[in-house]
């Protein structure tokens, strides 16, 4: 089902091909989990909250219409469920913990002969800090940092998913990465 747009594997869903829900899981587990994980902190609350998405996506899937790309359904509901998760942490009191270095569940291509450990340090260091950096954003200028240079959507698709101008997801992009350049200016600039 490679060749299946995302729609058509909606489409083939609501008809009940279990089959075709399996595909789009497939397609975007791994994205919807690092975008959550990037705006919550945790592995752990990431898969919770990916899991939730795809659930409430398969409950809506016949009344799913294709008036934006699917991507921007999707990333909407993740997001959704993030920020209610961030907001009941926040009345609960407890804080989002910042360290994700070695938890994304990548697949690392084995080490060359070029890397050498503390190139590898220095990597990782600079993530940390880059996560460090995000942590301290605010949830709206986040959400639109990761979607725009992390998952790599347009403009347009943001403004849908966040619902707002497209201007606003603009001048929120532009200050997410003041503050990010700023705060990796301040805790790491010789690293850089």
């Amino acid at each position: 089902m490679k060749n299946v747009s995302d729609w058509e594997l909606v489409a083939r869903a609501g008809s009940g091909e279990t089959d075709a829900f399996a595909a789009l899981v497939r397609r975007y587990q791994v994205p919807v989990i690092h975008f959550c994980q990037r705006m919550v902190g945790s592995v752990e609350d990431a898969e919770d909250i990916a899991q939730e998405s795809f659930v409430r996506l398969y409950r809506n899937v016949p009344r799913l219409k294709p008036k934006a790309k699917f991507a921007t359904v999707m990333f909407g509901i993740a997001r959704n469920l993030a920020l209610n998760h961030l907001r009941d942490a926040k009345r609960r009191g407890k804080h989002v913990t910042t360290s994700m270095a070695g938890h994304d569940n990548v697949e690392r291509p084995v080490a060359d002969e070029k890397s050498r450990p503390d190139r590898e340090t220095r990597l990782r260091e600079i993530e940390t800090l880059i996560e460090g950096g995000l942590a301290r954003l605010s949830p709206e200028h986040r959400e639109v940092l990761v979607l725009r240079e992390l998952q790599g959507l347009d403009y347009e698709a943001i403004a849908r998913i966040v619902r707002c101008r497209k201007g606003t997801v603009k001048s929120r992009l532009a200050r997410a990465r003041a503050q990010l350049r700023a705060h990796l200016a301040a805790m790491g600039g010789d690293l850089l």
